[in-house]
């Protein structure tokens, strides 16, 4: 039944009882059923015409989530910090199973205009925070991953085989930051580093947003160091 919730997208903001009942591979009668509960439960609400999208539930979860979330309950006052340094936006971001959210933004006095949010999924091979994180990835990890989403990293302009593809991230890992240049959305830059755990792995990333315009007067340099400094002073604290 919770399956449901996963039906609703970009692409399907809303939905019937009985597209949920076909999608579900269940009878018209369950696909009711489950409906019903969840609107009991606040996962959903019914909208115009006898459609139904998720429900005000889902907000209230979501605020104890941000507060429940250690990165941001540590995270925030260095990312705000770092705002306050350099002017630029500061983004943080995690992934979940194979999805790469934003999880926070602290705002600039001049904000960029983003396409992306808390909540929406990015893609997994392009900018900066996702390309940090998987460069975190033991070897293991990091060939399941190019096992299932070769495809979609080559059309990324990714390396299509194995060795390659672990050289690019092994690169990425060395330097300890990466400056993705308008892949995500043309007209901006980030500027990520990995927010690494004990253990090897990274609990996400946090990122400088800035317009592409603006690489040629910044000391990119300056910024990266600074990035990492944050990134590592936040890990000291989730550590």
């Amino acid at each position: 039944m919770l399956g449901v919730l996963d039906l609703f997208d970009d692409s399907m903001l809303t939905r019937t009882a009985e597209s949920i009942a076909e999608e579900m591979g269940v009878s018209i009668p369950t696909g009711y059923r489950y409906v019903r509960l969840l609107v009991e439960a606040g996962l959903l609400q019914r909208v115009e015409n006898s459609h139904y999208t998720l429900g005000p539930r889902i907000i209230l979860l979501d605020h104890y989530i941000r507060k429940a979330d250690p990165v941001l309950r540590e995270g925030i006052p260095i990312m705000r910090e770092l705002v306050e340094t350099t002017g630029f936006d500061c983004v943080s971001s995690s992934l979940f199973g194979d999805q790469l959210l934003d999880t926070h933004r602290e705002y600039s006095g001049v904000p960029a205009a983003l396409a992306y949010g808390r909540g929406r999924p990015r893609p997994l091979f392009r900018g900066g925070a996702p390309k940090v994180i998987v460069a975190g990835f033991p070897p293991a990890q990091l060939h399941k991953l190019f096992d299932a989403h070769r495809a979609e990293a080559v059309q990324n302009g990714l390396p299509g085989e194995w060795s390659d593809f672990r050289r690019y991230y092994a690169a990425i890992r060395k330097a300890g930051h990466y400056l993705s240049n308008g892949e995500l959305e043309p007209h901006l830059a980030a500027l990520a580093a990995p927010i690494a755990k004990a253990d090897g792995g990274t609990w996400g990333a946090i990122s400088l947003v800035l317009e592409t315009s603006r690489l040629a007067i910044v000391d990119t340099d300056k910024l990266a160091r600074l990035v990492m400094d944050a990134a590592q002073r936040l890990s000291a604290r989730l550590n």
